[in-house]
C-alpha cells in the first residue's frame, strides 16, 4: 500500500484546510485509513479514522466537531476537512493505513501500531 498525502499549508486561526491522502496498491481497500499528527517536540498522535466500507468514523476529542474525515472510493482518496483551525493544530499530518486493528481502537492506538504511512504534510495555523 502506498499513501500520498497533500493539502497542507499556512492558515490563520479560524480558517480551514482540506488534506487528501491518495491510496494505491492492489489490496488497499482491505485497510482502515486515518490521520495522525505530530507537533514539534511531541509524539505522533491520533486524529481521525475511517473505513472504506462505511460506518461511523472516529475522532480524537481535541478535533471532534471541527474535523471531518471522509472517503472517495472512486478516487481512492481519504480526506480530512479541518475547520475552525487553532494554533494548537499546527503539526505535520500523516496519513496511515492498518489492516488488523479494528477502527474503534485507533482512538487509543500508538502510532507504531500502524502498517503503512504516507509522507507528512505540514499544517501551520497562525494566531
Amino acid at each position: 500500500v502506498q499513501l500520498q498525502a497533500s493539502g497542507g499549508g499556512l492558515v490563520q486561526a479560524g480558517g480551514s484546510l482540506r488534506l487528501s491522502c491518495a491510496a494505491s496498491g492492489r489490496t488497499f481497500s482491505r485497510y482502515e485509513m486515518g490521520w495522525f499528527r505530530q507537533a514539534p517536540g511531541k509524539e505522533r498522535e491520533f486524529v481521525a479514522a475511517i473505513s472504506w466500507n462505511g460506518g461511523s468514523p472516529y475522532y480524537a476529542g481535541s478535533v471532534k466537531g471541527r474535523f471531518t474525515i471522509s472517503t472517495d472510493s472512486a478516487k481512492n482518496t481519504v480526506y480530512l476537512q479541518m475547520n475552525s483551525l487553532q494554533p494548537e493544530d499546527t503539526a505535520v499530518y500523516y496519513c496511515a493505513a492498518d489492516e488488523g486493528l479494528p477502527l474503534m481502537y485507533w482512538v487509543v492506538a500508538h502510532f507504531t501500531d500502524m502498517d503503512y504511512w504516507g509522507k507528512g504534510t505540514q499544517v501551520t495555523v497562525s494566531s
